[in-house]
């Protein structure tokens, strides 16, 4: 009985060192790629809020006739352009992050000189509904802040979990786990912005 439950004892310690090696790090891998999806789509959202919170107002600067058409018209453009920029979570790379990302800064960067604008407007700016779409933009660019540094968390943990030692022999057998790209500071955002309320 004895030399017969040796050899089942050392076959089941010897699978499931076999299982830990390969399909726990595996599963893990996909626990991990999986999660940083989930936070690239939660970052997906807050922008989607914004871009939908910028349609209503664009609908509220409109009914201020004499507001600059220019001014809202740079506004539609570039959210046109970020919501036409779309990544798929399962292939983010770099060069897909910086698309995003330039097209996101370029409506932020509008949005920015239409608020700037309406400092111009008295009437616009003690309009109740665009004093409270004003408050609901400036919460939104704080989730998206929050939605983005939790991405790059999340990233940063499948990333050097698919790279250490010896993670990265056993999954690269199984050839499906790159490096997700992380989202990096727009070019130039370490230095102060000039603010210039000059409108002559």
């Amino acid at each position: 009985m004895k030399k017969i439950l040796i050899p089942i004892i050392v076959l089941v310690v010897l699978a499931g060192g076999l299982y830990s090696l390969f399909a726990g790090r595996y599963n893990k891998a996909i626990t991990l790629q999986e999660d940083a999806k989930t936070a690239w789509s939660n970052v997906e959202s807050a922008y989607q809020r914004r871009s939908d919170l910028i349609g209503n107002l664009v609908k509220t600067v409109q009914g201020a006739a004499d507001f600059e058409r220019s001014t809202l018209k740079e506004v539609i453009e570039a959210r046109s352009k970020a919501t036409s920029v779309n990544i798929d979570p399962s292939n983010i790379t770099a060069d897909q992050m910086a698309q995003f990302q330039q097209a996101q800064s370029g409506l932020s960067s509008a949005l920015s000189r239409l608020l700037v604008t309406v400092e111009r407007y008295p009437d616009l700016k003690a309009n109740q509904n665009f004093l409270n779409l004003q408050t609901q933009l400036e919460g939104t660019e704080n989730r998206i802040n929050v939605e983005r540094n939790r991405y790059n968390e999340t990233v940063g943990q499948y990333n050097k979990y698919i790279k250490v030692f010896p993670n990265n022999f056993v999954l690269g057998m199984f050839g499906s786990f790159d490096e997700m790209a992380r989202f990096k500071a727009d070019e130039g955002a370490d230095k102060a912005p000039d603010v210039d309320f000059d409108f002559k």
